[in-house]
């Protein structure tokens, strides 16, 4: 009798005990849109907090283009193939992965649960996936390092400060803090234009939240004059007590909120836009991987090769930075029709990751497929976190992978090694 995998067998257990045990799901449902649903009710009360985690840019058409991207490609599976035993371990990167699923990183979740990050970082770490922290956490570098623990994989997502001395600062930190590898984020040198925040002037980052990796931060606190503090972000967030207080009553905690806060968005977020040359700077200042996030064209994967950086992942930021722009998953299959991003892949010397769009299962496996050797899931786990904090996010991962560990058996494929690139054999395109 072949032995099942260790990893195997976790997400087979969650599976049986999911009958076994008879109980209602922490999150009321497996079912992603009605988690989806019940997310938005929990956070009713402050909806302006739902929209600006779930909304997107203009129309919201390039978050629906993601989603039709993955409803054109079809699986077709393949029969009589011995999956009884499988395996969804993998190596990126050169370190080795209990499954091809990342946490996204996404900011300000401190507006969605009193713990925010901290929950997503302890959550992760007991079910052994791996978190990419944004810089614009409500939480600082090194207290989400603490909360992800000593055995927690973990990456960093910058978004490129404006100054080198600050930029140097994030860096040596993140490293010092155990985050392995470098996530630039491309896409953001500015925010997009997104009607649902803009409707209701919301940006939490001008009243205090979701700049603590600054206000953590020695060298940008110094250039403030303050000292350098570890804060946890009040919830519920209500910016217009913090407006209010500031304007009108004076109070000095508050004004120096909105001050930093100021600062620290002209940093991060400034409109100053990076070009190729400027990567040389990170890779002479990071030990260690750097992956681009924001890739959609093949001739940018190709000049990410050109400049050595050690993977990419396909994104649109999730439909959240420009509208009428095409489905991440169109991108993908674009980017991997490109004969140098194929042999560098192949080589090693490329890895391919990919984001926007995750819902659930069969979604891991038609990305791999089409050619990423990883994901990264975001709003499905924000969900959970609104709803049930740690316990939330831990069955949003639990039950992706558990899907997808399942699906790929009934595809016909008992490595999930085996599904990157076999978009031909695997997928076909139905007309939507």
């Amino acid at each position: 009798m072949t032995a099942v995998p260790a990893q195997s067998a976790q997400w087979m257990k969650y599976f049986g005990d999911i009958y076994g045990h008879a109980k209602p799901p922490v999150l009321g449902s497996f079912a992603v849109k009605k988690i989806e649903d019940k997310a938005r009710e929990v956070m009713k009360d402050h909806l302006p907090a739902y929209m600006y985690t779930f909304g997107s840019a203009g129309t919201c058409s390039t978050d629906a283009a993601n989603r039709r991207a993955f409803n054109r490609w079809k699986i077709v599976p393949a029969m009589l193939k011995d999956c009884t035993s499988r395996n969804v371990e993998t190596t990126i990167l050169g370190q080795k992965f209990n499954a091809p699923l990342f946490i996204a990183p996404v900011g300000v979740q401190g507006i969605l649960h009193a713990d925010g990050e901290l929950a997503t970082a302890r959550a992760a770490a007991a079910c052994g996936i791996p978190y990419i922290m944004s810089s614009a956490s409500s939480r600082s570098i090194e207290d989400i390092a603490k909360a992800n623990g000593p055995n927690g994989q973990r990456w960093y997502q910058l978004y490129w400060p404006r100054t080198e001395e600050i930029t140097i600062s994030l860096l040596n930190r993140a490293k010092a803090a155990g985050f392995s590898a470098l996530v630039i984020t491309l896409d953001t040198m500015l925010l997009g234009w997104r009607p649902h925040d803009l409707d209701t002037a919301y940006i939490p980052f001008l009243y205090g939240v979701g700049i603590q990796v600054g206000l953590s931060d020695p060298v940008f606190m110094k250039r403030s004059g303050y000292e350098a503090v570890h804060e946890t972000t009040k919830f519920p967030f209500e910016p217009e007590k913090v407006r209010n207080a500031a304007l009108n009553a004076g109070d000095v905690s508050a004004k120096k909120a909105m001050k930093l806060g100021k600062a620290w968005l002209e940093e991060t977020n400034s409109g100053a836009f990076r070009s190729w040359e400027h990567l040389q700077f990170i890779k002479d200042h990071w030990d260690g991987p750097i992956i681009l996030k924001g890739i959609q064209r093949a001739s940018d994967a190709e000049k990410a090769i050109d400049m050595g950086i050690h993977g990419i992942i396909v994104s649109n930021h999730g439909g959240r930075q420009i509208d009428g722009a095409i489905g991440s998953l169109d991108a993908l299959a674009k980017i991997m029709r490109s004969p140098k991003v194929i042999k560098a892949q192949t080589k090693g010397d490329l890895t391919v990751l990919f984001d926007s769009g995750i819902r659930t299962g069969s979604d891991v496996i038609k990305a791999m497929a089409m050619g990423a050797q990883g994901v990264l899931i975001a709003r499905p786990y924000m969900y959970g976190l609104a709803i049930a904090g740690q316990a939330g996010v831990e069955q949003i991962l639990m039950q992706t992978v558990t899907d997808m560990h399942i699906t790929m058996g009934l595809c016909g494929y008992s490595d999930v090694n085996d599904l990157i690139g076999k978009w031909d054999e695997l997928l076909e395109p139905v007309d939507d």
